[in-house]
């Protein structure tokens, strides 16, 4: 049998070959309920005739605004069912941020979670395209019109499954690997987002090159692994690493009903691979510390329901602490390197192949190089087919076929690739000296005092770094060294406080060069959140943000 070239036909094969296995774990009511694939294959042929009755053919663009959920993964296999682009919108963006990419990308349709989402819509709806129908999955009255949103349950119910399966295996047959299957936007870490645009044999033989990868392994049988997915499905990361992956091993797959249930979920589920960014496994280790259970033995293991054996993280750079502590407890964090413009996966550790300060080897069938000014280049069937209505962002990024990432790094003589910085991030101090902050700025939230850090300096003599406390753990300091404190304000000027951080800020920073030290910093009395958006949906520092929206606190810091 030859290889498959698109999702579809991934699929369509798995549901051949697994029909009455266990595929799919969804929360109803406070329980998970399980779903053979048959089942699974079932929905999404309700989903893609309703979509095909929606009007919604070929090459439409279909947004989908929502959180995680099983509607979301029916969604996406029945846009690909009726050879639509899906273009999934990150749930915390702002409005003004969700109706700018509803119109770039030409939207025919938009699928939303519930009246939250709409909510956000609400004020802006005179810029919403005037023939963009909506569907919500939960019940909601449209708050700019009259008649309620139309229901997604209520669409499936009436639906033509006979009529929407053979939507699918002709998808199956007529989709190329050239196909565009999906527009993802940049987070717009710098500038305007871009519309990355995604094909079929992109997202398929990086899945399909991931889980292979990981087939060196052979712990265990696919049918007998459970994935709980945490990170967001709108983010290529967990859509390649959770969901097209599920689906290229046969595996199982489980959705975190939430952040805040997760190691609940854990508990119900027992999974046996878990996938998230370093920021949910520094969460663990700082909650496992405050608890005083971080030296217990098999603790992570208990906590994750105890069939974990290994655990991938990518997305942001990881601090060497928590590689050794999660080694030290027999769950490895494995480290993997990529981004929205490569399908994601560039390079993954198993649990074979891992090294610390790694992130990881070259995926299978991927080329990857550094140019002289050490920028990663890479070239593969994983590099996109460009940016969408933009031909001239597309040129200055992929030249000769080679992706230019815009990271900086280096590969070592057995191949393990290292990330030393972000070429665009790269700071230029006055002494004509070159510094990446995102590593100094990992060794500063390896301190427990330290949430979130910033470091700055820009054309300035010196660095100085914008610092949010942890509330908890300064708190507990401040009751330790019996500092009179009474309130927040209060200790975040307090001269023995300021020292503590001064101490801290010294010792995370003793491995660097003089230069690269942070002279001068500012505790702050808020956190960067998305929801304010000095934070892209994977957590990574909107710079040009923060430094705008703290421009009078940065000037006093340097006067």
């Amino acid at each position: 049998m030859t290889v498959a070239q698109t999702i579809p036909e991934l699929f369509t094969r798995r549901v051949q070959s697994d029909a009455v296995r266990t595929a799919l774990h969804v929360k109803r009511e406070g329980e998970y309920e399980s779903l053979n694939w048959q089942a699974v294959e079932a929905q999404v042929g309700r989903a893609a005739a309703v979509l095909e009755e929606l009007g919604v053919r070929a090459g439409d663009r279909v947004a989908q605004l929502s959180e995680n959920r099983y509607e979301w993964i029916i969604a996406d296999l029945a846009m690909q069912g009726v050879q639509a682009v899906h273009v999934p919108i990150h749930a915390p963006l702002a409005g003004e941020q969700i109706v700018w990419q509803i119109n770039d990308c030409g939207a025919k349709l938009l699928l939303v979670s519930g009246p939250a989402q709409l909510a956000k819509l609400q004020p802006l709806a005179g810029q919403l395209p005037g023939d963009l129908q909506i569907v919500s999955y939960d019940r909601c009255e449209l708050l700019w019109q009259a008649e309620p949103a139309h229901l997604w349950a209520e669409l499936l119910q009436a639906a033509d499954t006979e009529r929407g399966l053979e939507l699918l295996r002709l998808a199956a047959r007529e989709l190329k690997a050239e196909s565009l299957a999906t527009i993802l936007y940049t987070s717009g870490t710098t500038g305007e987002p871009k519309g990355v645009m995604l094909t079929q044999g992109n997202l398929t033989t990086n899945a399909v090159a991931t889980v292979d990868a990981f087939e060196v392994d052979g712990d265990e049988r696919a049918a007998d692994k459970v994935r709980l997915n945490l990170p967001p499905l709108s983010h290529i990361y967990a859509r390649t690493c959770d969901l097209y992956a599920w689906i290229a091993e046969g595996s199982q797959l489980a959705l975190a009903e939430s952040r805040e249930s997760v190691l609940a979920d854990c508990a119900a589920i027992r999974p046996t691979f878990l996938n998230a960014v370093p920021y949910f496994y520094d969460k663990v280790y700082r909650a496992l510390g405050e608890q005083g259970r971080r030296d217990e033995p098999g603790v992570l293991q208990a906590i994750f329901g105890g069939r974990v054996s290994k655990c991938c993280c990518g997305g942001a750079a990881l601090p060497e602490h928590l590689y050794d502590y999660y080694l030290l407890q027999g769950v490895p964090l494995l480290l993997g390197y990529g981004l929205s413009e490569s399908s994601p996966v560039i390079t993954l550790s198993t649990a074979r192949q891992h090294r610390r300060g790694a992130a990881g080897r070259v995926l299978p069938g991927v080329e990857v190089k550094t140019a002289a000014d050490g920028e990663i280049l890479t070239r593969g069937p994983h590099v996109m087919a460009g940016y969408y209505k933009n031909p001239t962002a597309t040129v200055e990024t992929i030249r000769d076929g080679w992706l230019h990432t815009g990271d900086l790094g280096r590969l070592d003589d057995d191949g393990y690739l290292f990330i030393t910085g972000r070429k665009k991030e790269i700071l230029v101090t006055l002494g004509g000296k070159n510094i990446a902050p995102v590593y100094l700025e990992s060794l500063l939230t390896q301190d427990p005092l330290i949430l979130q850090a910033m470091v700055i300096g820009d054309g300035r003599s010196c660095l100085a770094a914008l610092i949010v406390p942890n509330p908890d753990a300064l708190r507990a300091e401040i009751i330790a060294r019996q500092i009179p404190i009474f309130s927040r304000e209060q200790a975040l000027a307090h001269p023995q406080v300021l020292d503590l951080y001064e101490q801290r800020i010294n010792e995370r920073l003793a491995s660097v060069s003089s230069y690269e030290q942070v002279r001068h910093f500012l505790l702050l009395n808020r956190g960067f959140t998305v929801e304010s958006g000095e934070l892209t949906p994977k957590l990574t520092l909107r710079r040009q943000v923060i430094e705008v929206n703290l421009a009078a606190e940065i000037a006093a810091i340097y006067r």
